[in-house]
């Protein structure tokens, strides 16, 4: 069982949300949406998780995070360019609807 959060209320529950958004992408998407968004929830889970065990947390502190693991894993050539790009889009849409 993982340790309980220690972020503030509203941090978790935005994490939360984007959690969410994802798993919906993730049923209800196209082949491509669906693709992309499974990339993202793996960076996503692993940065979520450590800014949640943060007392300090903030969504700008997650959305660092996810940036830096994303731009790590393109410099490491993961994606083509234009996976790359809509993987990007789809975290930029994700962080603004917060």
């Amino acid at each position: 069982m993982l340790p309980p959060a220690a972020a503030p209320q509203h941090v978790v529950d935005k994490i939360a949300n984007i959690e969410a958004a994802l798993d919906d992408v993730v049923n209800h998407g196209s082949d491509d949406e669906l693709f992309i968004a499974s990339y993202l929830q793996g960076h996503f889970a692993v940065e979520s998780r450590q800014v949640e065990m943060q007392d300090d947390a903030t969504m700008d502190t997650l959305n660092e995070r996810v940036l830096a693991s994303l731009e790590s894993a393109f410099a490491n050539n993961e994606l083509d360019e234009g996976d790359a790009v809509l993987v990007s889009a789809m975290w930029q849409r994700l962080m603004s609807a917060t």
